[in-house]
């Protein structure tokens, strides 16, 4: 029994080395066979591939930036409609017409745009009689840890600038916070005072907005309706 046992083992062992090895072939019983020419059969129009380095790949078609921004800046309002500018208008002026503005047309049918610098308090030491009196303050503001720079307006040099802020309030309670670390001798200046700088635009106003621009004619202080450049 055991003797057959270990016959049909070894029997069985050979007839699958014999498969393995594709001696078996001839009559049918081989494995598939994983050789470079059958995988090479296998290719479709092999031929036809390209490898592709990145001075050879082609360029994508797109517009460079600064074409994109003159198309922009360049638009034309869509038909039947008219880019119109209304002002010029303070800071000041504009915060209380933005609330009539929003009543009277449609959201997102207008916007301020700045065509200028607005208003600007600053925390200001000075003036100097002397450079060295102006060392003395700078030694003191290092050892406070507090930045400062002359300031942007002539009139107030020499001179330090300890920062600079779009509200007197801002600025004041800034100076209060430098007060709590040791500041001394500083004060809220108004550097540049609020100019009109504040345009009102409509890029895109039909028929009916300008119909309603022009029932608001009363709250716009006056202003001049025009067109875009």
């Amino acid at each position: 029994m055991l003797r057959a046992l270990a016959l049909a083992l070894l029997l069985a062992n050979a007839a699958y080395f014999a498969w393995g090895q594709g001696l078996l072939a001839a009559y049918g019983w081989a494995p598939a066979r994983q050789a470079e020419p059958e995988r090479l059969a296998q290719q479709i129009r092999p031929e036809a591939m390209q490898l592709l380095t990145p001075r050879t790949a082609p360029p994508v078609d797109k517009p460079p930036v600064h074409a994109v921004r003159a198309a922009a800046i360049t638009a034309e309002p869509p038909a039947g409609t008219q880019c119109l500018l209304v002002g010029v208008f303070t800071e000041q002026q504009a915060r209380a017409l933005r609330p009539r503005l929003q009543a009277g047309l449609p959201a997102g049918s207008w916007s301020f745009d700045s065509s200028g610098d607005s208003v600007r308090w600053i925390i200001y030491m000075g003036k100097y009689i002397s450079k060295e009196a102006m060392n003395r303050k700078r030694v003191m503001l290092r050892q406070l840890d507090l930045a400062f720079e002359p300031p942007v307006s002539p009139v107030l040099n020499p001179g330090l600038s300890l920062g600079s802020y779009a509200s007197r309030a801002e600025a004041e309670k800034a100076l209060d916070q430098m007060n709590e670390r040791g500041l001394r001798s500083a004060r809220v200046m108004l550097e540049r005072p609020e100019l009109p700088s504040l345009w009102l635009k409509l890029p895109a106003a039909d028929a009916p907005m300008q119909a309603r621009l022009e029932a608001l004619k009363p709250q716009l202080a006056g202003k001049a309706v025009q067109t875009c450049p």
